[in-house]
């Protein structure tokens, strides 16, 4: 099934995004992440009768985990089988292995395993044609690895590179902002340029959160700010701008 209905809302100030992903033919859908701005979304559902089989969460950050407007829907959560635990939630949460896949709503939803950003984050690949990126790989730039649970550079590319692996037509929805494509962001990522030797690297020192480091990568964030590849006591890192100082 190609025709999937999609839609999205977007936190006003963490621009940070919710999705109601339906199946027409059936009436039923899923929800990925909460960010708060839950009612157009549940307007949608009531208006056009979906049933709701599922909540799928990403990852555990606060941004994207705002799904009390959610709990009359009476729908399973699904997730990285330590994201409850990380988000100190005592709602049930069904765990996920890498590559399961799970079908409520004649729609096959596979898990993919994509950590770096977070130890529990997971990418949401639907039908084959769209998947549901959370905070690893955004339009134009990639997610940071120093927040909670993050690890470095190394496991976020990982991640990166196996959803870019994906079909070139795969269209990916992002944990912020607008949609892309597998293909737009091997040619126009600076980030994934970089790490397929197309964007050359430097080495121009810098502190980070106080500390010595060497920049590597200067490039844009998704709130139109700026995102660092650095180099931080001998390990890489991608950082937010505001955290690098540069000489």
């Amino acid at each position: 099934m190609s025709n999937i209905q999609i839609d999205r809302t977007e936190h006003p100030h963490w621009l940070s995004n919710a999705y109601l992903v339906v199946n027409p033919q059936e009436r039923q859908g899923v929800l990925i992440d909460g960010n708060g701005v839950s009612d157009p979304l549940l307007q949608r559902i009531d208006r056009d009768g979906v049933q709701i089989a599922a909540i799928f969460l990403t990852h555990h950050h606060a941004d994207h985990v705002e799904i009390d407007a959610y709990q009359r829907l009476e729908a399973p959560i699904l997730a990285h089988p330590q994201t409850a635990a990380l988000m100190g939630f005592d709602r049930e949460v069904r765990g996920l292995a890498d590559g399961e896949a799970v079908d409520f709503t004649g729609m096959r939803i596979e898990a993919l395993y994509t950590p770096g950003h977070a130890a529990d984050h997971v990418s949401y690949l639907v039908e084959g044609s769209d998947c549901f990126t959370g905070d690893v790989l955004f339009r134009g730039t990639v997610g940071g690895t120093l927040g909670p649970g993050g690890s470095d550079l190394n496991v976020l590319r990982r991640s990166i590179e196996r959803l870019l692996a994906l079909p070139p037509e795969t269209r990916l929805h992002p944990g912020h902002r607008e949609p892309t494509t597998v293909a737009e962001e091997i040619a126009n990522n600076p980030f994934v340029g970089a790490f397929r030797g197309d964007v050359a690297l430097t080495a121009e020192p810098c502190t980070v959160r106080g500390e010595p480091a060497e920049l590597l990568l200067w490039g844009p964030d998704y709130d139109g700010t700026n995102k660092a590849w650095v180099r931080l006591a001998g390990v890489d890192h991608i950082v937010g701008g505001s955290q690098v100082l540069r000489r």
